[in-house]
Order: structure tokens, then sequence, then C-alpha cells
């Protein structure tokens, strides 16, 4: 008979509320030892305040806690405040329990682990450095119960690496809040979903958690229907949105493979034309070009003879060990810097919009209506006016919230306001500086249908690699000795390329034998004709269906017509269906062997 455990942790009925909102109703969770938890929720749901209940640094209104006896609580903040400690060595050591003063061997291992530069000033530190201090001080206690609050922001690909196996090994249980996807389906196995004060658990890691809310969302409005029309009204603008966009993510992809082929195309010609006779066609597209450029500070050298050529379109991400330069790179490349070798050229009529989350700053006494529109109520976004209410909801404000202060906002939305306020500005050309930091799901899902749809030229720095993945055409590599290589595809795709030669050696060890491996070859050698005709014709076909379901839609958008034609308004019911699917179907073909032909290649 199986012997069941007691939770470590429980909290019951936990209510909180900060002056005229009412933050937890009833908050009910347990948390068993060795669980691996993603709790996740929308930018001021409360999931930071919840973890620092946890952690015992905030208390509820009402409610009860239980923690059983000798349980040791770690707990990773948002945003550390380190100004009482002159180096990071003393950031990790403030971490040692008192009574355990001979573990300092375990805080020098986790220095070399997580390459921190120990002797660094906090204040001088870069907040890659500063989050892996923090990180370390979290862990080096050894805690039952570890809570980590966005905890890869600002770390690199190799240190997120180690945090997710770190996090796998560990005994005790974790509880993480991350904007991450692919970070979250890696580490958890629970899902904690925090959602408009209440909890909903799922005992299934955040992989299933879309699937699983999709669900929730659905027979709610349903439910709310019957009882509430404005309410459901309220819970699908809430929510439903951002399903319909996931469910829209196809035909993006599409578009995304076709731009990834058109990078391609380019590169190829960039290596084989004379960069100094320009082909007049190219010369109209170009936004920047680089021509072996180089830049060294001291003994160190951040660029190496490095040259591109980035066109109209392009969706360039750029990615690297923290410290490589990647922020060095993009002054360079908009000659904010000057190289010491080489020389940089930018198109005409470039109209640049910058996001730097470190640098970008927002008045807290204003309102969100007065950030966005200082004077009237209308604001200009691509090519038209918007009510600043309308364009807030967009973004996931409440009417309400309009006339609220910046300052009664939480780190998350503070984010998402700042990038309603730059991709509101005129631009062909979007420099994204770590755009995913602190934002929660629903907001990621809005920007990478943004973005998807920006029509413009983006250049991206991000360590995100779900998000990276659903929008850029290539990735621009640097190693951090001052190489640098571009590599069409998504940031998957580069680190498959970039495994250790080791790990390359021991796959190809375990393929088959060639002659199990014969017909696979022959099967993927070369498209057949039928699918290279496909891949001709579909496009132009789906072009066709979209243009048909637009017309369908817009006679069903006439009020009178069901009251005039209520078999035209079913039949046309009918056909929008029957065109949604043939387009949905055609999606899939061109995706399948689309990806079969990027295979090959």
């Amino acid at each position: 008979m199986p012997v069941f455990e007691p939770p470590v942790y429980t909290l019951k009925d936990i209510k909180l509320r900060f002056g005229t909102n009412q933050l937890f109703r009833g908050i009910e969770l347990y948390i068993n030892r060795g669980d691996k938890i993603s709790l996740v929720g929308r930018n001021g749901s409360g999931k930071s305040t919840l973890l620092k209940i946890i952690a015992g640094l905030q208390e509820p209104d009402d409610g009860e806690i239980f923690i059983q006896p000798n349980t040791t609580v770690g707990y990773m903040p948002q945003d550390a405040d380190l100004s009482e400690y002159k180096t990071l060595r003393e950031v990790v050591l403030s971490g040692l329990p008192k009574d355990k003063p001979n573990w300092e061997y375990k805080a020098q291992m986790l220095i070399e682990q997580l390459q921190i530069a120990a002797e660094q000033n906090p204040e001088c530190s870069s907040g890659g450095e500063r989050r892996k201090a923090t990180l370390a001080k979290a862990l080096v206690a050894e805690p039952d119960i570890l809570l980590l609050d966005e905890p890869t922001n600002h770390l690199d690909m190799p240190t997120i690496e180690f945090l997710e196996k770190m996090i796998a090994a560990y005994a005790g249980a974790v509880v993480v809040i991350s904007h991450d996807r692919r970070f979250l389906c890696n580490v958890s196995r629970t899902t904690f979903w925090l959602d408009r004060g209440t909890m909903r658990r799922n005992n299934r890691g955040f992989a299933h958690f879309e699937e699983w809310q999709d669900q929730i969302i659905e027979q709610e409005i349903i439910a709310q229907k019957n009882l509430n029309k404005k309410l459901a009204e309220e819970t699908e603008w809430l929510h439903k949105g951002v399903t319909a966009r996931r469910r829209r993510n196809q035909g993006r992809l599409r578009r995304l493979l076709q731009l990834r082929q058109e990078r391609r195309e380019q590169l190829k010609q960039i290596g084989s034309v004379n960069m100094e006779v320009e082909n007049t066609v190219w010369k109209s597209k170009i936004v920047i070009e680089a021509k072996h450029i180089s830049k060294a500070f001291g003994d160190r050298t951040i660029v190496k003879d490095f040259s591109t050529k980035i066109i109209r379109g392009n969706r360039i991400g750029i990615v690297g060990p923290n410290g490589a330069g990647k922020t060095t790179l993009i002054k360079l490349l908009t000659k904010k810097l000057e190289p010491d070798e080489g020389f940089v050229r930018i198109g005409k009529n470039l109209q640049e919009a910058y996001f730097d989350q470190n640098r970008f700053t927002l008045n807290p006494q204003k309102t969100l209506w007065q950030t966005l529109c200082n004077e009237g109520d209308h604001i200009w976004v691509r090519g038209s006016y918007r009510h600043v209410v309308a364009y807030l909801k967009d973004f996931l404000f409440t009417p309400e919230q309009a006339k609220s202060p910046v300052a009664t906002l939480s780190g998350g939305e503070k984010n998402r306001l700042m990038l309603a306020k730059v991709l509101a500005q005129p631009s062909n050309f979007l420099l994204l500086d770590e755009p995913t930091n602190d934002l929660d799901m629903d907001t990621l899902d809005l920007l990478q249908d943004m973005l998807g749809d920006y029509d413009g030229t983006m250049i991206i720095v991000s360590h995100d690699r779900d998000f990276l993945d659903k929008l850029v055409t290539s990735i621009i590599y640097m190693k951090g000795d001052g190489s640098i290589d571009e590599h069409v595809g998504s940031y998957s795709e580069v680190l498959a390329k970039l495994a250790p030669a080791a790990e390359k050696t021991t796959a190809k060890n375990k393929q088959p034998t060639p002659k199990q491996e014969k017909p696979k070859v022959i099967k993927t050698q070369k498209l057949t004709y039928n699918q290279q005709r496909l891949l001709q014709i579909l496009p132009a076909q789906i072009e066709e269906l979209e243009k048909k379901i637009a017309d369908v839609t817009e006679q069903l958008a006439d009020t009178e017509l069901y009251q005039n034609d209520r078999e035209k308004f079913f039949a046309l019911g009918d056909e929008l269906k029957e065109l949604e699917s043939q387009k949905a179907e055609a999606e899939n073909q061109w995706l399948e062997i689309s990806m079969l032909a990027e295979e090959i290649s």
C-alpha cells in the first residue's frame, strides 16, 4: 500500500487586500517535498507577492499557514537590493546558514559553476552578474523549498542550462515564476495558475498549460453567459483574444519560414558578390551595411572583422554569453559607436524605435493615459489614430487603469506600458534589448503577435529561446572572443549546431547501420515532384482563400443581414467554416513540405 507524505508547506484560505484592490480571495495551495512547480499568471495578479508570503516576508490579512518543523525556505527576489554588499562574493556568502560557517566551500563551488565575477562591486556589475550572485545566494543553503522569481532575466544561455539541470537534480521543492516558456517546460512537473485572485492547480508541467487554460476559459465563458453577459464579455476580452492569437500562429509561421528562406538567399548573394560593386536593387533595400568592423576595449577584442548586410524586412536575433558585447555590437551597427577598423553605413529614411529596459524610464506620477498621450484622447499608431483607452486595452490594461498613476503598476505591467509607448512610435526599424523580461505569458503572446505583423526591420537581443524561435529569420551568435557568426533559422537550431563535438560524435555512433538508414536517406534526399509543385502553388491558394474569408467576414459583419436574409446568414456562416478549414489544411501541408525542404537543405 503506497505511503503518502504530508505537504511540507500549506496555505489555506489566504486573503490579502491592497487598498481597494482585493489581490487574493481564499488562496489555497500545498507544496510537497521534491515538487517542481511553475507559478503563472498575468502581471499584477500577485505572483511575486505570493512568493513573499511563502518566504515569510509578507503577512496575509487572513488565512492559515502551516510549514513542517525544521523546513527551510530560500528566496530569490525579482529585484534584489545589493547595496549593503561590497563584492558579489559577499552576496553569495550572505546566503549561508549561520550555524554552518564551514559551508563556504559550497559558495565557492557555485561561484565557479556560475562563473560569477566574485570580487566585483555589485553597483558596478551588469544585470547578469547581479542575477547570478542573487541566484547563488538562494541556492547555497540548499533549502527544502526554493522560491525563484524570474531567475532567467539577464542570464545567458549557459547559465540558464545550468539552472535547468540543477533544478532537475534538486532534492527539495522548487517554485518558479518565469516568462521563459522553454525554461518552464523543461523544469516544471506541476503548474499553479493564479487568476483573478484565485488559485488553480494542474498536476502536469507547464508544457500542458495552454491546453488546460483554454479548456477552463471555454467552460467559464459558457457558464457566465447564462449568468451575466457583461461579465462573460469581460472574461472573453481578458483571455479569449490571447487564445485566438495562438490559433493564428500557423499563418505567421508560414510567413516566417518564407522570410528565413529569403535571408538564406541574401547571405548566399552577399558571400558570392564583390562587396565593392553595389547591386542597385540591393542598395535600395539595405538598412545596415557593416564591412570588416572591429572594436576592442584595452586588450579585450569585442568585435573582430565582422561584415554583414541587413536588408529591409530582416528580423535578426543577437545572442551570446553575458559580457560577449551584444550591446556594443548594436551600438556599432547603429553608428552610436565608431569601430576601430572598418565602416558602417545606414540606409536612407530609417526611423528607429529603441526599447531598452535598463535605460527606459517612466514618470511614476503620470497616469497611463498621460504617459502615452499628453494632450487629447487619441494617439497615432502605425498609420492611424487610436483612442488611448483602446490602445491600452491592446496591451491588456483595463479602462479603469488608464487614469491610474504609473506608480501603482507591477514591474511586469510597467514593462508592458514601456512596450506600448515604444511600439506607438513611428518606425520602420525596431531595436529591442531584452524585451521579454518580467512579461507574463499573455503579454508575450501579444508582443509576438504585434512583432509578427511588423512590416519593418527588427534586431532583438534576447535569451528567450521560444520567443526568438517564433520571430527571427536568423541569429547572430557572439562567442565572446570577438568572432561572430550568423545562422539562418531558429535559436534552437543554432544551439543544436553549436553542441559540443563530443556530443555530436556520440550521437553519430548511435545512428542505425547504413543498411537501416538507407531508406530514410533516399526519402529525405530530395522533394518529390508533387511536393515541389505544392510548395510553389500553395501560397497562392492560401492567399486566395484569405481573400474569400475576408469577403465572407465582411458580409457577415452587416448588422441587418440576419434580419433581412437568415438563410444567407447561415449559408455564409457554413461557407466561412469551410474556407477556414481549407486554409488550415493548406497551411499545414505547406508547412510540412517547407520544413522538410529546410531539413534537406
